[in-house]
């Protein structure tokens, strides 16, 4: 089954996700900021990662923008779940590399159907 990487500095917000896509047979790994989740992607090499945006050190969209421009990396699919609601915040994740852009709070069902649709893709 699919590795998701969930990287949120919340540790409520890792723990509902996890348990949404858990539930659905998809095995977890969490970090809690830009920095730990590069380290963890490269080792782990996930199938997908929900990044959030606002941490602190290195935010999700400079942890996407490296992850995109690293070789090691750049085929993981990056779905940016952050509060960052406007516009112009989801077009500048579109454009450091994450296939997607969700605005919290999101649903369970959300949730997987963005994790099911990545995959698949």
């Amino acid at each position: 089954m699919a590795l998701i990487l969930i990287v949120d500095d919340s540790p409520t917000e890792v723990h509902v996700m996890k348990q949404a896509l858990e539930k659905h047979g998809y095995r977890t790994a969490a970090a809690a900021d830009g920095a730990e989740a590069l380290a963890k992607a490269k080792v782990m090499k996930p199938d997908l990662i929900f990044m959030d945006v606002v941490m602190p050190g290195v935010n999700g969209f400079q942890a996407t923008r490296k992850l995109a421009a690293d070789p090691d990396t750049r085929s993981i699919p990056v779905i940016m779940v952050t509060s960052k609601n406007q516009e112009t915040d989801r077009i500048w994740g579109m454009r450091q590399g994450a296939v997607d852009y969700l605005v919290k709070p999101v649903s369970a069902d959300t949730l997987v159907e963005k994790a099911q649709a990545a995959l698949s893709g």
